[in-house]
């Protein structure tokens, strides 16, 4: 008699042509994924939101939970993503706020935190416009903010993120970078100057440590110190 055949592998690879897509291929399928993450994945991508890939969301995850995060804001479209990244970080008296002016986001947003089991306490939704409400928040009480935010919008997102931020607290940028495109001097086109701009503006600031990363089309850290 034969052998039993062992089962199939759990996770498989797929066909890739550079280490780089070769070490993001492993973890992507080497990461279980739960099943209301998955399903929030599968809405917001049907919806035509951008969502990030998993290694930014392992990012998020880790930044919140190293930081001991007790408040996180999400500005995104994409907030049943993003928080749920979030949330897993949290403590279990952590905060997560969400900030988008659409109803039927927040609305699937809801539906995903609810699926995972979060309670409505962990969560508050703030159906505005980022930039006109986030002035009214409490300074100094953030450990983690991710903006989702347009070229046009970077410099003044950052401007009403950094006063949020607690000591040692993070902006998440996911984007800045346009893909790279901010380092062509032929794009001369307004969300690229106006993403050049922002960038050369997070590098000199004081106070701050800025991390750039390959990830997410580009995305800028700013800690506070």
């Amino acid at each position: 008699m034969s052998p039993p055949q062992s089962p199939p592998p759990r996770h498989t690879l797929s066909i890739v042509n550079a280490p780089s897509d070769f070490i993001r291929n492993y973890i992507d399928s080497t990461t279980d994924v739960s099943d209301a993450l998955a399903t929030a994945r599968e809405d917001a991508q049907e919806f035509g939101l951008h969502v990030p890939d998993s290694i930014t969301g392992q990012l998020l995850t880790t930044l919140a939970g190293v930081s001991r995060a007790h408040g996180a804001i999400a500005v995104t479209p994409a907030a049943s993503v993003v928080g749920l990244h979030l949330l897993a970080g949290l403590g279990e008296k952590g905060i997560l706020t969400c900030i988008d002016p659409e109803p039927e986001h927040q609305k699937r947003a809801k539906k995903a935190f609810r699926d995972a089991g979060y309670g409505s306490s962990r969560i508050r939704f703030l159906p505005s416009r980022p930039l006109d409400v986030m002035g009214r928040l409490a300074r100094g009480q953030y450990q983690v903010i991710f903006g989702e935010v347009a070229p046009l919008d970077l410099r003044a997102f950052i401007d009403a993120s950094l006063p949020l931020l607690a000591s040692g607290g993070v902006l998440v940028l996911p984007g800045a970078l346009l893909d790279g495109t901010v380092a062509d001097s032929t794009r001369k086109d307004r969300e690229t100057v106006a993403a050049r701009e922002a960038d050369d503006y997070v590098r000199n600031l004081d106070e701050v440590v800025v991390c750039r990363l390959p990830l997410g089309g580009g995305t800028t850290l700013i800690t506070k110190l």
